[in-house]
């Protein structure tokens, strides 16, 4: 049966999502539990998209199929079980064999968050980018007017991206939210370039710090 989770993890000692020769993944380490309930037999999972190094997630979805006769509600039980703190199974349930967690996706939404201050969070500095300077919030929320849309991002993408073909996406929403000193960059889309909100943030404070960028069309 194929079954659909939503899984959240911490980043932070995870080189990304996807399984590499070398470096801890959350792939990896979810097949491997996934294998050992199987004793042993390769299960293979699919997700909804790849997040990069040091990227959280709250609810991310992963599908696999399994031929293990497992009630539903014991499988995030039984996962939780074998992980290790930093990946966790929120919900599992049983879905139609023709379900994809990557097909099926309708809109993915990253959050980035910026401390503005004088010093930074030592215990935040793992979720939270440090600024110090100033930042002209209004020239930014305006620069991200020009995201919202059908474009192509490839001027947003690492140079060393394996995505092949044409690297247009739509974006449905950017903005940034101010509490106190810290701002909060939410976009949402159909989908993400390698490194692109990365990208995108650093451009936007370009923009609204020392005026190194301005919005040109």
């Amino acid at each position: 049966m194929r079954l659909k989770a939503i899984i959240s993890y911490d980043g932070t000692y995870f080189s990304g999502f996807q399984i590499q020769p070398k470096g801890r993944t959350v792939q990896g380490v979810l097949e491997s539990k996934l294998a050992k309930m199987h004793k042993g037999k390769p299960i293979r999972i699919v997700a909804s998209g790849r997040t990069d190094q040091g990227v959280h997630a709250v609810g991310q979805v992963i599908h696999f199929d399994s031929p293990l006769q497992i009630p539903e509600g014991n499988w995030k039980k039984a996962l939780n079980t074998m992980l290790p703190d930093d990946i966790l199974v929120k919900e599992v349930q049983q879905v139609s064999p023709d379900f994809h967690a990557r097909f099926d996706v309708e809109t993915k939404e990253y959050r980035y968050f910026i401390l503005q201050d004088e010093e930074m969070n030592l215990f935040q500095r793992h979720y939270e980018y440090f600024v110090r300077e100033a930042l002209d919030l209004e020239a930014m929320q305006q620069a991200c007017q020009y995201l919202m849309g059908t474009h192509d991002f490839t001027s947003f993408c690492a140079a060393n991206t394996n995505v092949k073909g044409e690297k247009v996406r739509t974006i449905t929403n950017a903005s940034f939210e101010k509490t106190g000193n810290r701002l909060v960059f939410r976009i949402r889309g159909n989908g993400f370039l390698y490194n692109m909100v990365r990208i995108l943030v650093g451009t936007l404070l370009e923009i609204g710090g020392e005026g190194k960028r301005t919005v040109r069309i």
